[in-house]
């Protein structure tokens, strides 16, 4: 499989769940950020937050960029890495209610 066909089918996997797109929206344009910031701006659990920023960070979406250490752990902080126009188009479209 080419490189092209694999980033765009990645970024369908990343785009395809509500929760996620609505990550995109929270992050998008904004400092990097933890999965628990996040999961207070989505109103849902840490653990849910934290699998979707999984998913998007494998599909090359979101991008490490530092680590900090919390009370014996190590909280994660993500960065949006999308260059496809039809990406971002995707995140402007608004979301029914």
């Amino acid at each position: 499989m080419e490189a092209a066909t694999r980033n765009v089918q990645d970024l369908f996997v990343a785009l395809g769940h509500p929760l996620r797109r609505r990550i995109l929206r929270e992050m998008n344009g904004g400092p990097p950020a933890s999965p628990r910031e996040v999961c207070e701006r989505v109103d849902d659990t840490l653990s849910n937050v934290s699998y979707h920023f999984r998913v998007l960070a494998e599909s090359g979406v979101l991008q490490l960029v530092r680590t900090q250490p919390v009370r014996g752990s190590t909280q994660h902080f993500y960065g949006v890495s999308i260059d496809a126009e039809w990406a971002q188009a995707v995140l402007e479209i608004e979301e029914p209610t």
